[in-house]
């Protein structure tokens, strides 16, 4: 039985969810209670269900129904908004519901091929299906400004239905029919974040046992990395053309000639080169096949061998 928080609460909130759409929240880790109460606070009915009941208790408390089965939280809207640990998770929750004329948007953090696989098992059991990737971690939900936002992907007929209510929450980005789209966007997005990070790492481990505070550098290496990000574009336009040595500035011939300093660098500040030497042994490969004029774009093209 779906159960209501206070009574008063939700008086107090009805003029605010008229024709607001009702929404259906399975998961309630931190992004899941992130997202829910970025709807009860817009005025959205909500019904949510969680594994664990008691991290709906306080969701309970500011206004949300609290389903005691994942079925019977399907079953109150037409709108289902999935966040759960992963595909798996997603799987073994949705098994046992009646999905027949839902809308199903799945926030779950998964593979391309697993959303593609998702999006047709849905389908099967009669539910439309629209898959999400979140850029944004959870105090970045329902903050103007912050720059969070999802990708989403399958149904662009499902997205603009409900585009009003999805993008309470955060941005929306709809990158195309292809159900594993939003999680290839996420996942590469994300890919080249903990690049960044790696390199930072390795920057700030240079410096560990030396007297130079941290705090020093940091303002240094984010103007510089802020610099060095419009070379995406310049790697965009060189992989659209084929052409490697497009507007080179610095050649890779140049850069490989540079490397041992980095390594020698590392050795002698007591720094493990386990983080740059990957990349650097790319870039000698790459050499060796003649792409000593090139940028880095060549390197791509190994890795996608």
């Amino acid at each position: 039985m779906i159960t209501h928080g206070p009574v008063a609460s939700l008086i107090g909130m009805a003029h605010n969810t008229v024709e607001k759409t009702s929404v259906t929240l399975l998961g309630l880790g931190a992004m899941g209670s992130a997202l829910a109460r970025t709807w009860l606070a817009a005025g959205h009915p909500l019904t949510v269900w969680n594994r664990t009941p008691a991290r709906a208790a306080a969701l309970a408390a500011e206004g949300a129904s609290v389903a005691d089965s994942a079925a019977e939280a399907v079953a109150a809207n037409t709108l289902v908004i999935v966040c759960l640990r992963d595909d798996a998770s997603v799987g073994e929750t949705l098994s046992g519901t009646d999905l027949a004329g839902r809308d199903v948007v799945n926030l779950t953090t998964g593979t391309p091929a697993q959303a593609r696989v998702r999006a047709a098992w849905a389908r099967d059991r009669g539910a439309r299906y629209l898959d999400g990737g979140i850029m944004a971690v959870p105090p970045m939900i329902g903050a103007p400004g912050a720059g969070g936002h999802v990708f989403y992907s399958g149904s662009r007929e499902l997205l603009e239905r409900h585009q009003d209510t999805l993008g309470v929450p955060a941005g929306t980005t709809y990158v195309g029919e292809d159900a594993g789209f939003a999680a290839l966007y996420d996942v590469a997005l994300l890919s080249a974040m903990y690049g960044m990070f790696a390199g930072t790492a390795h920057a700030f481990a240079l410096i560990r046992k030396e007297g130079i505070d941290p705090a020093t550098l940091a303002p240094l290496l984010a103007d510089w990395l802020v610099a060095m990000a419009p070379a995406v574009h310049q790697t965009a336009d060189q992989l659209r053309t084929g052409d490697y040595t497009r507007g080179v500035v610095s050649r890779l011939a140049m850069q490989v000639a540079g490397t041992p300093t980095f390594l020698r660098t590392a050795e002698e500040q007591g720094v493990s080169a386990e983080l740059l030497s990957p990349y650097f042994e790319l870039m000698r490969r790459r050499l060796a096949e003649g792409g000593g004029d090139e940028s880095l774009t060549g390197l791509i093209d190994l890795l996608a061998r």
